[in-house]
């Protein structure tokens, strides 16, 4: 539990008393200072009484409030951030800030973690090699999706987005076996997505997949790139897979043009060169309105 404990607390803070909440919402939004505190400290701070220091312990699965600080201290000191927090309705704009960003390091940091090197560098031979390469997502991947392209057609790539479901299956049906399917789902259960990924095996090509693990979705993958985040859906949390997918997309455009050598380096100056046209230099005198 050492490194998701406060997660552990803020998964459930709709179960506890509401002075109970007070303490967990104070240790949440003070996690660092806590661990140097006595009970009688923290009972203080949170506006509640000693005992229900210990009963908010024991109802988050703690012994004491000695085994709680050190469960808190456990997970500090592992990790730079405190996990990923539940953002309420009494947050400043300070601390939901805080909390968002806390929340993003701390899922990338555990997604790094888990990443395989070599399954990264498979899924890089793959697009370095391949004639085409097509990105398929829906809802929330789509604009990962879109993010992803981009990424690969600086390097001069041949490359594409679908995430409507006709045309993605119409775009399977086109595909040849040298060609690549980059599949991106949060929740690795799109119906959709799986339709369109069984007509690409049809055809041949090869799919790398960047799903939650034990997924249909994961598990149609040539190359399976597991993602396992546990996002929030309710109004305040910040969809934190939807980061992590984006950044595994950088590590693998980053290899790809590790293989392009000199010849990638030619073509991102080329393209820097030919984008200074579409913007205006911040020395040129600003154009008069009417």
């Amino acid at each position: 539990m050492a490194t998701s404990f406060t997660q552990h607390i803020s998964d459930n803070l709709d179960k506890l008393r509401r002075s109970e909440r007070k303490v967990a919402d104070y240790v949440l939004a003070n996690a660092t200072s806590v661990i140097q505190m006595r009970i009688v400290d923290l009972s203080t701070e949170a506006e509640v009484s000693e005992p229900t220091v210990v009963r908010f312990c024991r109802a988050i699965g703690c012994d004491g409030f000695q085994d709680f600080k050190l469960k808190l201290a456990q997970q500090l000191a592992s990790s730079p951030t405190i996990g990923q927090i539940a953002v309420t309705d009494s947050d400043s704009s300070s601390a939901y800030t805080n909390k968002v960003f806390d929340t993003s390091i701390d899922v990338l940091i555990k997604v790094r973690d888990q990443i395989n090197a070599a399954v990264i560098d498979e899924a890089v031979k793959l697009i370095f090699n391949a004639r085409r390469v097509d990105f398929f997502g829906f809802g929330g991947s789509a604009p990962v999706a879109a993010d992803a392209q981009h990424r690969l057609l600086r390097l001069g790539l041949a490359t594409h987005t679908y995430s409507d479901p006709h045309i993605q299956t119409m775009a399977a049906m086109s595909l040849r076996s040298n060609d690549v399917v980059i599949a991106i789902s949060q929740s690795g259960r799109t119906k959709a997505l799986l339709d369109s990924l069984r007509e690409v095996k049809r055809r041949g090509a090869k799919i790398i997949s960047l799903s939650p693990s034990d997924t249909p979705v994961l598990s149609q993958g040539d190359v399976q790139i597991k993602i396992d985040v546990n996002d929030h859906f309710d109004v305040y949390s910040p969809l934190s897979s939807r980061i992590a997918h984006l950044v595994i997309i950088d590590a693998i455009a980053a290899g790809v043009a590790q293989h392009m050598g000199d010849g990638g380096k030619t073509h991102i100056a080329k393209l820097k060169q030919s984008l200074r046209g579409h913007r205006i230099n911040y020395h040129e005198p600003s154009i008069p309105s009417n």
